[in-house]
Formats: C-alpha cells, structure tokens, sequence
C-alpha cells in the first residue's frame, strides 16, 4: 500500500512554483477572462443579458487558477479540495445554455493557466472566439419564422371576416388561440407567424386594423423569453 501512495504522489509531484510563474497565470487567467466576457456580451441576443455574469466569466478564470496552483503535486490537498468543494450548490438556474458554454470556457481556461498550459490557452480561445463571432454574424439557429401573439378587442360591432382577411394579408399562417364575445364588448387572440418580419410588416398590420370601426385595441406580443434580433 505505501508503495501504491509513494508511485502516485510521485507521479503528481512537480516542481513548486515561482512567484513570476503564479503572476503570470492569474494575470492571463484575467486577461482571457476578460476577452471572453467581452465575447458574451458583444454575441449575446435576448433579455436575459446579466452584468453580473459577465464580472463572474471574469473572476471564475483566475480563481480557477488558484485552485490548481494549489493542489500541484500535493494528494492530501487535492482531495481535501475536491471533498470540500463538493459542499457547494448553485443556487441561481442558467436561464441560457449558452452561458453555461461560456461558463465552461473560462473555467477551461483557468485550468489551463493553473497548469502552465498559456498557449494552448491563447491558441483555443482565438479559435473559439472566431467561432462564436462566426456564428453570430451568419445568426446559426435563428428560425426565419418569427411567432407572435396578436390580441384585438373593441366594441359591440363584431365584423370577425374583415379582421381575418387583413390578418391573411400580411402573416404566413394564423389561428385562433381564444375568443370571448360580450354584450358589448370582444377579444379575440391569434397565433400568427410572420416570415421574416419587419417593423414596417407589424406597423402596416396594426394600422389596417385599426382602420376597422369595430376595434378599439390591438396588440401585438412575442411570446419568446429571448426576442429575435
């Protein structure tokens, strides 16, 4: 047994590291950190867009880092911080999967640093970088169809023929999602789908509903938590 543990803290074993050494991979722990934030914020579409993520894409890579400056070469505290880590939960969900491949990234990054691994840090994060604003130009996974909610109500005049053939005019496909008649008063909301919406589409649509004597509101919602832009 003893031989087993003086065969792996052998294997482990390196040579301690110097003070220049440790400046220099949390100092590009932060820079790269710091690029790749800027990455996020720059490809990033939607409202989920947080400022505090982007500080934590900044500071994960350099405490990474830590962590491995830490255990290089040491069993006992290796496995002291990987017990101790263990304890630790997120609390806050990732609304987007995409933060979680930044997420990711920079802790890559910080385990690269931490291991003096610098140019295939700077080498991979080019390429990635390169990938992620590739993908953002050519907007990769974006539906050319675009889903929206139109809601219309107004009085006691109910023409529902007028409002289905404007409505035919200028969207792709629609349906009734739900209807409700009063006395003097009605709603209607429709699912439609625009194809390759413009602003001037939605205007042109709304206006020629309003022209119609009958109603008095019309909205128009998108229904997704990240908008299309």
């Amino acid at each position: 047994m003893e031989q087993i543990l003086e065969l792996i803290r052998g294997t482990l074993s390196v040579s301690k590291p110097d003070l220049l050494s440790i400046i220099i991979s949390l100092l590009l722990a932060t820079a790269v950190s710091f690029v790749i934030s800027q990455v996020y914020k720059y490809t990033h579409r939607g409202l989920t867009f947080e400022l505090s993520f982007m500080t934590t894409l900044v500071v994960l890579a350099p405490i990474v880092s830590i962590v491995m400056l830490f255990i290089r070469g040491d069993l006992v505290l290796s496995l002291g911080l990987i017990g101790s880590l263990s304890i630790i939960r997120f609390r806050t969900p990732i609304k987007d999967t995409r933060d979680m491949v930044f997420l990711f990234w920079v802790i890559a990054v910080g385990l690269g640093c931490g291991t003096y691994n610098w140019t295939i840090v700077i080498i991979s994060s080019i390429i990635i970088s390169i990938i992620m604003f590739a993908l953002h130009f050519i907007r990769y996974g974006q539906s050319s169809n675009i889903d929206y909610v139109l809601i219309i109500s107004g009085n006691s005049l109910y023409n529902f023929d007028s409002i289905s053939s404007i409505i035919k005019k200028y969207t792709k496909e629609n349906q009734i999602r739900s209807k409700e008649l009063e006395d003097d008063s009605w709603e209607i909301i429709f699912e439609i789908r625009f194809n390759k919406i413009s602003g001037k589409t939605a205007d042109e649509l709304i206006s020629s509903l309003k022209e119609l004597k009958s109603i008095e509101k019309v909205s128009l919602l998108a229904p997704q938590v990240a908008l299309p832009v």
